[in-house]
């Protein structure tokens, strides 16, 4: 087992340069986020949402950060997977890469769903609005192109990375061409007097700037400066590059963004666009939601940016599609990385004569196809996505501090100053964008964590801990069975002023129920595990802890149901806060030097020619 995390790399190719692993994080970065991303974030927050991109770029930098020493330090594919499994164990691990795993298989979707969305202007039958929700939804015909999309997809990333790496440096300089060009372009339509309409700049509120950076796709178009992590097995100087890269996409992504927000407030034209002045929350529901930049430009009516919505309408299949292509790419590691910890079969280990995992690529693609029939929005996906992938993200600062102290002895070209500090600011600032994404999204995540633990019980404890496994067969089935039950008969939607669900159960019982079925489930585990393997369980169980947690705060706060809040902005984001520096410390105190960490600083001193104890680490400051 802990061979298989120095051994499985080697077999991938090493093509990608720097520019290939930033132009890889770019890729994910401009994608249907730019596209949809602005009018969403107007209508949550008006003209103030100008500081939700600069504060989410700022929050997310402190993660990237984090992650910049951990991925010079252990370049891995699917690293993100792979490193809560190196500081905690298999349980730890387990439960963060199954999260991760359900945010990075639907980026696929999700961008398939945008090109759909778009085309659907022009293509007739491809979208019909829900006459409940009124929300668009993709019809029977929009979910076969889409389908389609993804399978394009497919094949892209089947021919090896050296294409994918190629492919997506031209379609990146294309991603950065048109939203600078939407940019000077808008500013002929530029009124100033936007920024105050509708009650001032805080129009909609203080509260509302931090809950845009989680719900309005935000934090989700930011997202993207992970690939250069993910595909750190693959680069030619990964130690150097892979940390470049991360920093590099983040602060280029938070200064087109925030000009592309500029440019979107300042070029509202409020009749073209259906609605009142400075009516902002009615936004999401004109009829420039499904193409707001095109919509936008149209709304001008000045003829040379009419003609260039065209053009958007183009860059509407080319940004999406380049997004999803690199993704489908990310799930395919992430899956590898799983198969690496033990937690799915090992033929989703198997490389291609491309030096591409085909096993995990091929359910990488049939996965994200499922979620096109349950969610088939770009709008019902997003919130979901968003606040999931930056739960995972806790484990930057964590994984630092437990590393320096597990692996002191590696090699750090890249060594964060100040860790003390930011490892914790990072922590808390994931922390923070999971509660502003609000309770009737962490309702989804909560449940999204724990149901993957029966593949823990099947694939993970009978081999791994010893458990036996009719043990570990019945435990998955009825932990299952129980999980479902509780789901369907709690809140199965949270919002208005009350919690229901399908069968009327209350807040508390329903948070009871669930967090017993999450320990039972531990204490079966520890109980059969071998006692040399029970340490692992003991290690997760703060993250179940903390999860709970921050859905009991945000059940309180202002981003929950209730129409009088106890906690009230901005006591709420303080209590958030402190709770996810407790969280941070009991992350810290439960990690340990795990077999697979040794192993690999074992093989390191051995390939330096040096003793165990001996320290390398002489790697630049920040």
């Amino acid at each position: 087992m802990a061979a298989d995390h120095e051994a499985s790399d080697r077999h991938l190719k090493k093509a990608l340069s720097l520019q290939d692993l930033f132009f890889l994080s770019m890729g994910g970065i401009i994608g249907s986020g730019w596209l949809f991303a602005v009018l969403g974030a107007d209508s949550t927050a008006g003209p103030s949402v100008i500081l939700s991109w600069i504060l989410g770029g700022v929050l997310v930098m402190f993660i990237a950060l984090t992650y910049a020493e951990v991925s010079g330090m252990l370049p891995r594919s699917g690293a993100i997977v792979r490193y809560p499994h190196l500081t905690h164990g298999g349980f730890t691990g387990f439960l963060l890469g199954w999260t991760y795993f359900l945010t990075a298989v639907t980026v696929p979707t999700i961008e398939a769903e945008a090109v759909v969305s778009y085309s659907s202007q022009y293509i007739p039958g491809l979208t019909y609005v829900d006459k409940a929700s009124g929300v668009t939804l993709l019809s029977a015909t929009g979910i076969l192109f889409a389908v389609g999309l993804m399978i394009v997809f497919f094949f892209l990333n089947y021919f090896g990375i050296r294409t994918l790496g190629r492919l997506n440096t031209v379609i990146t300089w294309w991603k950065f061409i048109i939203p600078a060009l939407t940019v000077i372009l808008l500013l002929f339509a530029f009124n100033g007097s936007n920024f105050t309409a509708g009650g001032g700049f805080f129009a909609q509120g203080g509260a509302s700037v931090f809950q845009a950076i989680a719900t309005s796709g935000i934090v989700f178009s930011f997202l993207g400066f992970r690939q250069a992590l993910d595909y750190g097995g693959e680069a030619r100087n990964p130690q150097r590059d892979v940390p470049r890269a991360t920093i590099y996409s983040v602060i280029a992504a938070v200064i087109i963004y925030t000009f592309l927000q500029i440019a979107f407030t300042g070029g509202i034209n409020w009749h073209a666009a259906g609605v009142p002045v400075g009516a902002w929350s009615k936004l999401s529901g004109s009829p420039w939601a499904a193409a707001p930049f095109a919509s936008e430009l149209r709304g001008t009516g000045i003829a040379l940016l009419a003609g260039f919505a065209v053009l958007l309408n183009i860059d509407a299949w080319i940004s999406p599609s380049g997004t999803g292509l690199v993704y489908l790419g990310t799930s395919t590691r992430t899956i590898y990385g799983l198969s690496v910890d033990g937690y799915l079969p090992p033929v989703m280990r198997r490389i291609s004569r491309f030096g591409v995992p085909i096993a995990a690529l091929l359910a990488a693609l049939i996965v994200g196809c499922v979620f096109l029939l349950p969610l088939p929005s770009w709008y019902l996906l997003v919130g979901f996505i968003s606040s999931a992938t930056v739960l995972t993200y806790i484990m930057g600062g964590v994984g630092l501090t437990i590393f320096r102290k597990t692996a002191s002895e590696l090699h750090r070209p890249f060594r964060l100053g100040g860790a003390q500090i930011l490892a914790p600011i990072a922590f808390i600032a994931a922390g923070l964008i999971v509660y502003w994404s609000g309770t009737s999204t962490l309702n989804y995540v909560v449940v999204a964590v724990l149901i993957g633990l029966p593949l823990y019980a099947w694939f993970y404890a009978t081999p791994r801990l010893g458990v036996p496994g009719v043990v570990s067969g019945l435990l998955g089935a009825i932990y299952l069975i129980a999980i479902l039950a509780t789901a369907y008969f709690g809140p199965i939607n949270i919002a208005g002023s009350s919690f229901t669900g399908k069968g009327g159960l209350s807040f508390w019982p329903y948070v009871i129920l669930l967090l017993a079925e999450a320990l039972v489930f531990a204490g079966v585990v520890w109980a059969t595990a071998r006692p040399s393997d029970r340490r692992e369980i003991i290690a997760g169980l703060w993250f179940i802890g903390y999860v709970f947690a921050m859905y009991i705060v945000s059940y309180y706060g202002v981003y929950g149901p209730l129409q009088t809040p106890l906690l009230k902005f901005p006591w709420d984001t303080v209590v958030a806060a402190a709770v996810s520096l407790v969280g941070y410390y009991l992350a810290v105190a439960s990690g340990y030097s795990t077999p697979e960490i040794e192993a690999i600083v074992q093989a390191e001193a051995t390939v330096a020619g040096q003793p165990q104890t001996a320290s390398s680490d002489t790697g630049a400051s920040l």
